[in-house]
């Protein structure tokens, strides 16, 4: 999984593309192995500015109206109903929601789409638990609102990040080495990790700097049994991918 930032405020510079690069950018990752892209319009980090409703539906509109006929799966990465609102005049084939289905009226919008989500371990805010029982917790929960909204194909995602300030990096060296344990709940795992802060914890380096890092924690995670990997850098994960299965093969 591509990914495209329409927020100039994202945490890592070279994901972000205005309207008039969007397509560019698209074809780039085509081009480098990409299966999906996810198109973000705000940034969730940590101290940033949240823009007003109407500003993310502007950015969104203006990009998915540069990737008409695009030919790859498109995913939008939102939390609020407005926009998915929005999206839903254009072609989008999946949502991909933080929030952990824990809005109600999102989360019947997404079910009225039959769009299959990414769903994140959350319990009424992103990235809200704070221990590795806390994202099993979180887990369960939305498993539980899948099963109340009838939403039957889902992705999980435990939800990798500093999503507050409160959140150290421990935790997500655990859902990485542990992350096998997730594969009990028997659905497809999304692993979102690319040049997040722990990364940076670890060797110091800023965003521009944790490709390495990345990679090697890309590789954990695909260990441990993640199906999805949602990335900055494309073609050096499309790389990795493919000495993981070349590995695998050998055994």
């Amino acid at each position: 999984m591509g990914i495209i930032n329409c927020s100039p405020e994202s945490f890592f510079r070279p994901s972000y593309a205005p309207p008039k690069n969007v397509h560019k950018m698209a074809v780039s990752l085509i081009e480098g192995g990409a299966d999906i892209i996810d198109i973000g319009a705000r940034s969730t980090a940590p101290d940033t500015s949240v823009i007003p409703v109407n500003e993310e539906i502007s950015r969104v509109k203006r990009s998915l109206e540069e990737l008409k006929g695009i030919d790859i799966p498109l995913s939008l990465d939102t939390t609020r109903p407005e926009v998915l609102r929005a999206a839903l005049h254009y072609e989008i084939n999946a949502i991909n929601d933080i929030g952990g289905l824990s809005n109600p009226d999102y989360a019947r919008m997404i079910a009225d789409s039959g769009l299959s989500p990414v769903v994140m371990a959350a319990k009424r805010e992103p990235g809200d638990p704070k221990s590795f029982e806390e994202v099993l917790y979180a887990l369960m929960l939305v498993e539980e609102r899948c099963i109340q909204y009838k939403i039957e194909s889902y992705i999980l995602d435990p939800g990798i990040g500093r999503w507050s300030n409160e959140r150290g990096p421990e935790l997500d060296i655990s859902i990485c080495t542990d992350f096998s344990v997730f594969k009990k709940y028997k659905r497809p795992l999304l692993g979102a990790l690319s040049r997040k802060s722990f990364i940076g914890d670890i060797t110091g380096r800023p965003p521009e700097g944790r490709l390495a890092g990345s990679l090697a924690f890309t590789m954990m995670i695909l260990n441990g049994g993640a199906n999805i990997i949602r990335t900055h850098d494309v073609p050096e994960t499309v790389d990795c991918i493919k000495v993981f299965e070349a590995a695998g093969k050998r055994k």
